[in-house]
């Protein structure tokens, strides 16, 4: 089960700028996110791992670890094939392992020496990256920024299929809280509890540009 905080507390206590990977964790997972529609769900929840008649491994599926983040991306739970939002939970070693793969999406000039370098790295590696801004509950984008990771090919098989500890499906959390925002009930309004999550890898921080600012897990 999600561990929850109400969201005017989760709002004073997280980084405001910068990029951060905010999640909720525990000793050695990390929970991630994504939306898909009910017949993938379906399968997933029944078997904990992707696959069926609906996936399709072949195409770059992305994971968010930042709830709000993924809330935008989803419409709560309205968006088109994605009104079902599942948690996952993997371990950070894992979620190192994928970050150690990543790229950025678009040319980085202090990272690479020329674009044609990223080209060739970019082709290389099976993981995108995107620092995307950050949004609040009404889809407002804010100064942090938020990440985005996407995965293709054997990694993604890997995810799927051998990285997964646990996939819970929590949409009726998600649309129980879409009504309390609907209503104006935000002191009411519950969310994850995340907090900023950093590689033991300093070189690693250093190539995906993640800002040093760290807080603890929340109360």
């Amino acid at each position: 089960m999600l561990q929850t905080i109400k969201y005017n507390d989760y709002k004073t206590q997280i980084p405001q700028k910068g990029k951060h990977i905010l999640a909720q964790q525990k000793d050695d997972q990390i929970l991630v996110y994504q939306a898909f529609n009910p017949r993938i769900t379906t399968y997933a929840v029944a078997n904990q791992c992707f696959g069926g008649a609906h996936y399709s491994f072949n195409r770059m599926s992305w994971i968010k670890p930042n709830f709000l983040w993924m809330m935008y991306r989803c419409g709560w739970a309205d968006k088109e094939n994605q009104k079902r939002v599942l948690a996952i939970w993997i371990d950070k070693s894992d979620f190192d392992r994928i970050l150690d793969e990543a790229v950025f999406s678009s040319y980085q000039a202090d990272l690479y020496k020329s674009p044609e370098m990223w080209k060739a790295d970019l082709a290389a590696k099976e993981v995108r990256l995107q620092w995307d801004p950050d949004h609040d509950i009404y889809g407002a984008k804010q100064e942090r920024k938020a990440i985005q990771l996407g995965l293709k090919g054997e990694i993604l098989k890997d995810f799927g299929t051998k990285m997964v500890r646990e996939i819970i499906d929590i949409t009726d959390f998600v649309r129980t809280q879409k009504q309390k925002i609907d209503k104006g009930d935000i002191d009411e309004l519950d969310v994850p509890k995340e907090w900023t999550y950093f590689p033991e890898n300093d070189e690693l921080n250093r190539r995906i540009k993640i800002s040093r600012q760290k807080i603890k897990s929340i109360t």
